[in-house]
């Protein structure tokens, strides 16, 4: 990853964590949006911001946020500079990996295995049920991705009676592939 300059962004950022932590520096991850950054020190005193993909190049607070405002087009507020919690760093990974399998159609089956692995985690969001379910049924899987449309539908209905509807139609559709 390192000499071939190829891979997740986000990753290089973990390693930095680890070895830093390893090396007894406090340290800990920025989970911008659509950038992840490396802090060291503590959050509420003083503080250094690095950007481990940019060969770790130090950022101001005001650099970070117009790299993600570059990225994003949206402001940044001093919130989003809190420690990331691992489980949240886990999920962000998870959600690369989604983003880079789903652009390239051989790869459901990674694409498939990030979001399985996402639904382990104790928070994540119900759109990836629906996910998997579509997933499943690329995939010829057709009897288990309609089971997981349906119980999608169960979930969204209450909130969602229209959106439960079309997913239950889904379902319908992925069934009638079956013959």
């Amino acid at each position: 990853m390192l000499k071939r300059r190829r891979g997740l962004p986000i990753l290089l950022s973990v390693v930095w964590l680890e070895v830093a932590r390893r090396a007894g520096a406090p340290v800990y991850g920025v989970a911008l949006p659509g950038h992840f950054i490396v802090g060291f020190g503590t959050p509420e005193g003083p503080h250094a911001l690095a950007d481990p993909f940019d060969s770790g190049r130090p950022l101001t607070e005001e650099e970070a946020g117009l790299l993600v405002a570059g990225a994003t087009g949206a402001p940044l507020s001093a919130a989003e500079f809190s420690p990331a919690e691992p489980l949240e760093i886990v999920l962000r990974v998870l959600n690369n990996i989604r983003a880079w399998a789903a652009a390239r159609p051989e790869r459901s089956g990674v694409q498939l295995w990030a979001v399985e692995l996402s639904l382990l985690l104790p928070s994540h969001p119900a759109r990836l049920r629906y996910e998997r379910a579509e997933l499943l049924v690329e995939r010829g899987e057709f009897a288990r991705g309609a089971r997981e449309l349906e119980e999608y539908a169960e979930v969204i209905a209450p909130l969602e009676p229209e959106a439960a509807e079309t997913v239950r139609r889904q379902a319908l559709a992925a069934r009638a592939l079956l013959n």
